[in-house]
Order: C-alpha cells, then structure tokens, then sequence
C-alpha cells in the first residue's frame, strides 16, 4: 500500500522500444509498479518517444534509479535469463550512456522533499557562448530532450537569466538555437492562466506569447503590456532589440492603469526606447474605445526618470475681470536638484498675470521654494472715467536646512511680503482672499561647542493688508550669554544651598526698524524713518521653596540702552507750535527693576465608590508678584526735560528718547502688587467592560483664569482692570473660548475713566468693557498622515502640512464650524458687536463625487462673506473640477477636465487650490 505519491520514473528507449521502470521509494522489497499507477498529479513521463524523462527528481535521484535497476538485473528471483536481460539493458542503457556524454547539464543536489517537492530548481550553460547560466525551475515538471537538446517547463515555470526573469505556465527553451519561447495554457474552462511576464532591469512586459534569444538578446512578443515610467503600452506584435528599444505595430500609448484603458492614443507603429521617450507615427486618440476626430501627425511622449519638462496646461473660467486661461505655461525640469515652473493668467478684458514658481533640494543639506508673481489689473475700459490700472506682487520664500548638516549653525527663511490689494486685485483661494497679515523671517543662528554663548541674526517683516502698515527690521542681531551659577560648587555634596542657586545671563541686541506705510516704504523720505540702537540686559534670578509648598522665585534686571539717535523739542513762537529737531548723536541711558513671585497649587479631590463617577477634581494655582521700579523721570537721572507748550506758557514734560527704538526709561514710580488664580477641573468616570472596569479622564473646564494687579505708589486709579478668561472642550469635538474685562472705575460723559470705583456709585464690583465668546468644531471621519509608494517625500510633507488644501476621497465628510461674538463698551467702541459665524469643510456624496464649500455669515453686517464651492468627480485616470465663487468682488468660476498623473493615484487626491505657492 501507498503512503507517499510515487518517486519520479526513469525511462529508457532503443529505436523500435520503449521500456519504462517506475519504483516507489516508500515501497517494500522494491517491486517495480507500472507507470499507470503513479499519482496523475506529477504528470505523465510521455513527451516523445526519444530520450524523454521525467524531471520531477534531480540527478541524485536518477542515480538511486540506476541502483535500483542494477539489483533487478542481477536478482535470479526475478525469472529472468542473466545473459539476456544483460544485452537488454546494453541496448536500452546505451543511448542514455551517449547523450549523457554530451550533456551540459550540471548536476545539482537532490531537491526532492517529503514536505515540499513541487520546485526544482535547476541551471543550464549554453556552451561557451553565453557569459552567465539560465537558471530556470517549475512548480509542476520541467521535461528534458536531451537529444533534442530542449528543455520544457510547465506550471509557473521561471526563468532567470542575468537581468532578465521571465515566468510562464509554459517555456521551452532551445539549447541549440540559445532561444525560449513562453506562452500561457489553457484550463479546464478554456481561460488561459500563467500569460508570460517578462522583467529586464525596470522594463516589464505582459505578453500572449514571448520568443527570445539569449545570444542576441533580441525577442518578438505578441500582445504585449508594458509600463514605462507613468505611462503604459500596448501592442499587438512587438520586437525587442539587444539595446532594450522596442519596435510595436498596431500600438497605443495611454497613462490609464486599468485592464482596458478609459482612453489612449492609438498608432500603427510606436518606438520606444527605455528612459528616454516614446515616438510614434500618425496617430488618433480614443475615448471608451471610440475614435475621436483628434489626429496628429507624429507623437513623441518624454519617457525619463525624475523631471522631465513640459507644457502645463490652462484651466479656463469667466470672472468680472472677463474670461480667463490661468496657471497655463511651462514645467522646467533642471536636473535633481532644482526645478521650475513658468505660468500665468490672460483675461479677456486685457488684465494678466506672470507666476515664477521654483522648488530646489539638496538631500541631508537644504530644501526651499521660490514663488514670485506679478500682476496687471484692468478695470473698466479705457475711455470710462473709472478705468484703473493697478499693478501689484508677491514673493514667497521658504529655506530650511537640515540640523545634522551644519549642527553648530542654522539657516532658516520663510517670506511672504507683497502688495497689499495683490489678492483683492487677482483671483485666488479662499483663504489668501481672506488673510490680512503677513509675516516673514530670515533668520541666522550660530553656538559655540562647550561655551556659554550664542549669535543670531535675523530680517523680518510684519505687514497688515487692511490698515497697510508695514514693520521691517533691517537686520536685527542678539548675542546671548546662557544662564551661569558663579556661587555654585564644582564638586557638590548634599543639598544645593541657596545662594548656589542664584543664576546670570545676557542679553545684548540690536535693532534697526522702520514702521511706514507701504506706498511709501521705497521712497527716499523713509531712509530717514529708521530708528536703530542697542539694547544690553543682565537679568539675575533665583528660585527656592519657602513653607515646603510656595516656590519663590526673586530677580533683579538691569537694562542699559545705546541711542544712535534721539529727539529733542523747542517752542517756536512765531507758529506757536512744538518743533522736532532730530539729533544724531551717541547717547546711554539705564534702568533696573526688581521682581518677586510666588505660586503654589492646591488640590481638592471628591471620591465616589459606587456609581458611573469614580471622582472629581479641583485644582488651584494662585501666584502673587510683586515688582517696584523707581521713577526715571525724576530729575537725577536726567532722563526728561521740560519745554512750553503754548504762548500761555503751559509747560510740558518730555523724554529725548521718546520715539526711539528702545523708547524712553519708564516715567513714575511703579510699585506693583499683581494676583492671578488659575483654575482646573476634571472629572473620572468609570467605563465597565465584559473583562474590566476602566477608568476615563475628562476635562470639565481646562483653565477659568482670574488676574488683576494693584500700584501701591499710583497716586489715581491704582487698580488695573480685572480680567477673566476660560477654555475648554466638550465632547472631544467642540472647543469653546471665552473672556471678559472688567473696569473697577466710572467713567465720565467723555467714556474717561476718573478716580471713583464703579462699586461705590452703582453697588457693583465692575463694568464690563469688553467680551468675547468663541466656538469652534471640527468633524472629521478620519485623520491619518497619508503615505505613499510613489509620491516623493517633499510632496507627501507638503500634504501633511497642509491637509486642507487637498480633497481626501477616502474621507466621507469633513466639517468646521466657528462662532465668534464680541462686545465692546471702551471710550471708542462703546456698545459695539460683533457677531459671526464661518463654515468649511467637503462631503463624499458617492465614492467617485465630492463637494468643497467655504462661507460664513456676518449677523452685525447682515451680509454673506467671501464663498466658494468646489465639485470634484474622480474618473480615474481623468479628474473633473469645478470651482464657483458666486458673489463678491471675486465673483468667479472655473472649469477644467483633465488627464491626471498616477503619482498619488494610490492616496486619491486632488488639489482643492491652485497651487500659486507652496507652504513648507
């Protein structure tokens, strides 16, 4: 009886016949069974009736075969006569013997395993002519003709050649004429399986039927589909050429992944030569396999790897600057290191728009990206009164290096600067159109390894679009000297003492700023609006615990400030007026102050041991300060003067240093005695399961916070106003902000305070100026930083840093909702308010729909603000957008359809916004 399937047969042939010995290796006594009995799942050992056997063993193997033979042969229980089973096995054996003289075949260890034996693995040396060998192996036989000197692989047979590995159902490979040839097999519902792939280096190739020489290395394949970079080929017969190019008849070239191409461009011939391009004779293109009557000539189709430049291709719209074509132009691909992209707008009413966009990279070193624009906006025609030409920019710049690159010294810019109507003048994003600030920085740092000090230097920039002020700092520098304990012991033992505690640091910067207009920052005028000086302070603290649980922490700060200019001021009796002579000199001045503060937190905790809350808790902080400084404005530190103000001769008291960079050292004494009382309050509940009971943190109110603060040498109004503010979050979803300020002071019919406290006149602590609540949700399905097999790690930052200018179709809904009111009742906003709400977010309607929306409502305006809508349809290889901004000065709309890359085909996203700039 069986138990295991039969051990692969050996067969002999002679010219006229064909003796077959099948043995079972798990067999008793040797008996020899017919080849009908062996398991039909090994297949049969028929191929020819010539020099054929049956390779689902190894050479190993044939060689237990011969000794199983030898004993038949020579055993007299078997009947036989010696002398001819002798001349029969002569006959039979002599064949073998001579093909087997001239085999090339090497032989190769047993493969052949009780668990696994469905793979032999095998190599092959064609002669000398071929540098390296075949190595080939089959999941279901692999069949030799020796004579013939073929060789046959059949269930996913592989074959490796140098770079080449090629898998089929079925390969025959040709010894002679260095050739194979590979084709799929039917099954048993007459669909073939196994179609051959073939891989070269990149290249790979889906075909019918592949024929290949090894010598050549040329090949003709039918049927064949092949990828090249992200662009796809189909042919009906291809030949390939030693120098990898391939020649394709009845072709098409197309950029759809799927099994059968939304569209492509069809060709009678196509060329294509690997990382280099795809040319083509006269072709058309073809929609849902429907010809279009859209024809060219020739075709040629750049096929590098990496950058590779190009046109960039417009979206067109209608706007009350009339039709447009925008973001059309050409992609520049510089090499791997930098890259550019040249675009504009042209409208039909005679405005446009020139974009410069670059990104530069340098791996373990730096990255950044440039974007200028410049504008020419039309409005009216020329022959209307109201025609108007305005003419704006904007630049944006971002570097960043990397820290290990340079690790004692950084560099670092992020600009954004430009005119201030350049997005009311030009269409863009919603949230461009709505921002009214912009910051920039350019900054420098240096420290020095094992020292106290450090250097840094900066450019920045502040500019508000609505008021247009614009703030520069040109340059400003600060050298710092850390923190140092001089009465600290080097070798310490035991507990610190309280004067090593005692720490000093400096502080020195210079400041060079101006503050202007921007219609007047380039003019000659505003050199002279500079105001620079420097600045050294020299703060020394300490901290230590008094009554086990107060932290006290003491400082004394002593500042001197250098003035390369100053002002001084002078009565002119023939305007009457005050008159400012500016004086560029060298002048000092100083001013200390001293500073006390302590803080502790007290805990109030109420536990419950039966129901959902397990517990709840109270925390306090309270901190109380205490800070004096003198008052410079006295005469001895001659710091102030006085001057008439009038030909009554009412004198005023000024400061030269007023109107500086530092300004003037602090006028009237100041004993300030502060008090601020946060609060926190948290709740725990209990969350049972089948197998535990756990317990959940839940923040009630994350911070009410209470601070005022009293002047005890203030001869009118010593209390400050009392402020009170909170925060939390409900439900893990909806964030809720508030904050009031109160006045302790009347005030008279002019909204000025006076000395009277609101307490005594009304029978109330305060009246409240100003406040403010704001809520603010998010709903999002899912949140996940997106990954990505084919996107550059650049590109998949850029996605994470900002999700919002992307629509996720993975993502079924997303949600944000802001409600802001607040109420002002100051001397000059009294009983104002201000109240809105604002909404954002995308809806998945079908996973192949999707709609963006952008709007808010202003209830104190009764208006609409700025809204946009966007509708998004994913056609896979194709992409269709449709963005509408329906009312407003940019009232608008654009349409484009389009064939998308396969680049973050795997993440499914499209851009929400025109990508005018990037945001590192």
């Amino acid at each position: 009886m069986y138990h295991h399937k039969s051990v692969h047969s050996v067969f002999f042939s002679t010219v006229n016949c064909l003796r077959i010995f099948c043995y079972d290796d798990c067999h008793s006594g040797g008996n020899l069974s017919c080849l009908k009995h062996r398991n039909q799942a090994t297949d049969s050992v028929y191929r020819k009736s010539r020099g054929l056997f049956s390779s689902k063993r190894s050479s190993n193997q044939a060689q237990l075969s011969n000794k199983y033979l030898t004993s038949f042969l020579l055993n007299d229980n078997n009947g036989g006569n010696f002398f001819s089973v002798l001349i029969i096995f002569f006959l039979c054996w002599s064949p073998l013997i001579k093909a087997q003289s001239t085999d090339t075949l090497s032989i190769q260890p047993d493969t052949l395993s009780t668990n696994n034996d469905s793979v032999v693995v095998d190599s092959l040396q064609f002669g000398d002519d071929l540098k390296s060998k075949v190595k080939y192996s089959a999941d279901d036989s692999i069949v030799y003709d020796i004579p013939g000197q073929k060789i046959f692989l059949y269930g996913n047979g592989v074959i490796e050649y140098e770079d080449i590995h090629l898998t089929a159902n079925y390969v025959e490979i040709n010894n002679e004429l260095k050739t194979l040839f590979a084709k799929g097999v039917k099954d048993s519902t007459d669909t073939i399986k196994g179609k051959p792939v073939f891989k070269q280096g990149s290249e790979e190739f889906k075909a019918e039927t592949i024929t290949y020489n090894f010598q050549t290395k040329k090949g003709k394949i039918s049927e064949i589909s092949t990828q090249e970079g992200e662009s796809f080929v189909h042919g009906e017969t291809v030949k390939k050429l030693p120098d990898n190019s391939t020649f394709i008849k009845h072709g098409y070239y197309t950029t759809c992944d799927a099994e059968q191409p939304h569209y492509y461009i069809a060709a009678k011939k196509i060329k294509v030569i690997p990382n280099n391009k795809i040319v083509t004779g006269p072709a058309d293109l073809v929609i849902s396999d429907v010809p279009t009557p859209i024809m060219i000539p020739f075709g040629f189709f750049p096929n590098k790897k990496g950058r590779s430049s190009g046109i960039l291709f417009p979206a067109y719209g209608e706007s009350n600057l009339g039709f447009f074509l925008q973001n059309g132009g050409y992609y520049f691909g510089i090499g791997d290191h930098l890259d550019a992209a040249l675009t504009g707008d042209i409208y039909s009413l005679g405005s446009w728009k020139a974009n410069l966009l670059s990104n530069y990279a340098w791996r373990y070193r730096f990255n950044g990206g440039l974007a200028l624009s410049y504008a020419e906006t039309k409005n009216s025609q020329k022959e209307l009164p109201d025609y108007q030409v305005r003419k704006d920019f904007f630049i944006r710049w971002n570097h960043s290096v990397n820290p290990k690159a340079t690790p004692n010294t950084n560099f670092s810019a992020s600009v954004n600067a430009g005119s201030s109507t350049f997005y009311q003048n030009t269409i863009s994003s919603a949230a461009n159109y709505l921002t009214n600030t912009f910051q920039s920085s350019i900054s420098y740092s240096k420290s020095f390894p094992n020292k106290p000090y450090s250097f840094s230097a900066s450019l920045s920039h502040n500019q508000n679009t609505a008021t247009r002020d614009i703030t520069l700092n040109l340059p400003s520098a600060t050298f710092n000297v850390s923190r140092i304990t001089p009465f600290a012991r080097k070798h310490a033992t035991g507990a610190s003492r309280w004067y090593e505690k005692i720490g000093v640091s400096s502080t020195s910067s210079f400041v060079n700023t101006i503050t202007t207009k921007d219609t007047l920052l380039f003019k000659k005028e505003s050199l002279d609006q500079f105001r620079n000086g420097i600045q050294h302070s020299i703060p020394v603290n300490t901290s230590f615990t008094a009554l086990k649980y107060l932290t006290v922490s003491p400082s004394i700060t002593y500042v001197e400030k250098w003035y390369f200019k100053t002002f001084e001021k002078r009565f002119d009796a023939t305007t009457d007026t005050i008159v400012v002579d500016t004086i560029k000199s060298f002048r000092a001045a100083h001013e200390y102050n001293a500073n006390i503060s302590m803080n502790t937190r007290i805990y109030g905790q109420l536990q419950f041991n039966k129901g959902k809350i397990a517990a709840i808790r109270h925390v306090l902080t309270p901190t109380f300060g205490y800070s004096w400084r003198p008052d410079f404005s006295s005469d001895k530190f001659k710091y102030y003067k006085d001057v008439r103000s009038d030909s009554a001769g009412a004198i005023i008291r000024y400061s030269p240093f007023e109107g500086t960079v530092f300004g003037a050292p602090g006028g009237g004494k100041s004993s300030l005695l502060a008090f601020s009382l946060d609060n926190n309050l948290e709740m725990k509940v209990r969350q049972v399961t089948d197998t535990a009971v756990n317990v959940k943190k839940i923040k009630l109110l994350e911070s009410l916070a209470l601070s005022t603060a009293y002047n005890l040498a203030a001869d009118s109004l010593p209390l400050s106003y009392i402020s009170l503010s909170g925060r939390t979050t409900l439900f893990e979803k909806i964030s809720i902000t508030g904050n009031m300020t109160f006045d302790p002071y009347v005030t008279n019919e002019n909204h000025q305070r006076i000395n009277t406290y609101y307490i005594n006149q009304n029978k109330k602590l305060a009246r409240v100026v100003n406040s403010g609540l704001s809520l603010s949700c998010s709903l999002r399905s899912k949140k996940t930083d997106y990954k990505s097999e084919k996107a550059t790690p650049q590109e998949l930052n850029q996605i994470n840093r900002d999700p919002d200018a992307y629509v996720d179709f993975n993502i079924p809904y997303n949600l944000a909702i802001g409600y802001n009111i607040t109420h002002s009742n100051g001397a000059f906003a009294p009983d104002a308010t201000i109240q809105t709400v604002s909404f954002n977010g995308d809806l998945l309607l079908t996973p192949k729909w999707k709609i963006t929306f952008y709007s808010g409502y202003d209830f104190t305006q009764k208006q609409w603000s700025y809204t946009t809508l966007g509708f998004y349809r994913d056609l896979h290889c194709w992409e269709m957008h449709l963005n509408w901004t329906p009312i407003g000065a940019q009232a608008n709309y654009s349409f484009q359809i389009n064939v998308k890359s396969s680049m973050l085909q795997d993440l499914k996203l499209v851009k929400k916004k025109d990508p005018e700039f990037f945001n590192q």
